[in-house]
């Protein structure tokens, strides 16, 4: 019953408040349990999780169709529904990758470093866990398992408040890992969901510094943006993925078609897609043979006046084009003067994301490589290599564009971070 002069809306608030700081209680204390597990202990949960998930896997594709069916009802655009939909074959994909990340080395305890001082002291510099990492992240319910799972193995807790498309999936993937975590002996309360979809959840994750260590943002620029500007608490950004693909002079013509094609079209929808080409002048002849694929499967072509010769159906670019993360079948052409010129306009209008050359000139590659300030740079391949299983790290909780702690791809490794052990016989300092 409401308090005399209470309203409705701030009991709701209260409950909210006081459900955040439950989260975060039973995520510290599952953080201390999950530091101390073992290699083997941490294994056979993930491979627990993942059998739950593919035993509950007609209740999570159930659940992930009543998320498609609002978005649909809500009117969200194609590339929204593409990374919101888990049909069987992704969610057995998603199985697999916290299988991977089962099979990897257990990041936690190793040495990084060790020396002894003149004085006699053994110092060690030592990987642990962060703690608790509240992900906040929008569409993808395979995220959810992603994370999940990095963290788990990582020895750290979370605490993940998916977007609201995909609460319902979001649901059922957690439910179902935590069957797994707790067959294997290890707490539910290790991998949470925020049990709602209100925004001021995110405001109140954002300040609970006591119990959360890290934030990890995955999505749109206002999220990110809205993230730095409210956390008391250190965030890894994952921010806009404005991928280029540079066609230098030396290319060979048929592997920059192939390479363009997989960048922009393997999926439209994903921070690695490309969404700029930079084209060499000397290679303007090659330029209709390089686009015509791209026509073929309907993506929309923006260029400049001398890009715009070479097709009619070539819209014209502008200014803002070059900073604009599509994220939908639509690429911005640009004709540069050569390697200097496509570095320049990478590291000014980039987002120090994914960015690949296209050449046989090694020298040229290198120089790219070095040059370019982004986590990933690529040489004669596809942008959207840039993937945590395509690294080999089992799956990925994000890829980071910032540059302090993480870079890039975001898996277990990333998820840690070290503290000193000193040993001595009785030392003094004087």
């Amino acid at each position: 019953m409401n308090a005399p002069g209470a309203s409705s809306e701030t009991v709701a608030s209260s409950q909210l408040v006081a459900a955040m700081a439950a989260l975060g209680r039973q995520a510290r204390a599952a953080a201390h349990e999950l530091a101390r597990a073992r290699g083997e202990t941490k294994r056979a949960a993930l491979k627990a999780a993942a059998g739950s998930l593919r035993a509950q896997a007609g209740q999570i594709i159930e659940a992930n169709q009543r998320d498609i069916a609002a978005a649909k009802a809500a009117n969200l655009g194609a590339a929204l529904l593409d990374r919101l939909m888990l049909d069987q074959k992704r969610l057995d994909a998603t199985i697999d990758g916290i299988e991977n990340v089962a099979a990897l080395a257990d990041p936690i305890g190793h040495v990084l470093a060790s020396w002894t001082r003149p004085n006699g002291l053994r110092i060690e510099r030592v990987a642990v866990p962060i703690g608790v990492i509240g992900i906040i992240y929008e569409a993808r319910p395979n995220v959810t398992a992603d994370a999940g799972a990095l963290c788990v193995m990582s020895g750290n807790a979370a605490i993940l408040r998916g977007g609201s498309d995909s609460f319902e999936s979001s649901k059922a993937i957690v439910a179902a890992f935590g069957d797994g975590l707790e067959k294997a002996g290890l707490p539910r309360a290790a991998v949470q969901l925020v049990p709602t979809v209100e925004r001021a959840a995110v405001g109140l994750l954002l300040r609970m510094e006591k119990d959360v260590d890290l934030i990890v943002p995955r999505g749109g620029r206002s999220l990110i943006e809205r993230v730095q500007t409210e956390s008391r608490i250190p965030v890894l950004a994952h921010l806009d993925g404005l991928c280029h693909v540079y066609v230098h002079q030396a290319a060979e013509r048929e592997m920059a078609k192939a390479i363009l094609f997989n960048s922009k079209m393997r999926r439209t929808g994903v921070c690695n897609a490309a969404e700029t080409l930079l084209v060499d002048r000397a290679m303007l002849p090659a330029l209709a043979g390089l686009l015509a694929p791209l026509f073929e499967a309907g993506c929309e072509v923006r260029g400049d006046e001398m890009v715009r010769a070479i097709d009619p159906r070539i819209k014209a670019v502008v200014e803002a084009d070059w900073e604009t993360e599509y994220l939908d079948a639509i690429i911005a052409v640009k004709i540069v003067a050569g390697l200097d010129e496509a570095i320049a306009h990478i590291n000014r209008h980039g987002s120090h994301h994914t960015d690949t050359i296209v050449t046989e000139d090694e020298a040229a590659a290198a120089r790219f490589l070095d040059e370019i300030d982004s986590g990933v740079v690529l040489h004669n391949a596809s942008t959207q290599f840039n993937d945590g299983a395509q690294f080999g790290m089992g799956a990925e909780i994000g890829i980071s564009t910032s540059k302090l702690h993480a870079r890039g791809p975001v898996g277990v490794e990333q998820l840690t971070t070290y503290k000193y052990k000193v040993h001595g016989r009785g030392q003094l300092r004087p």
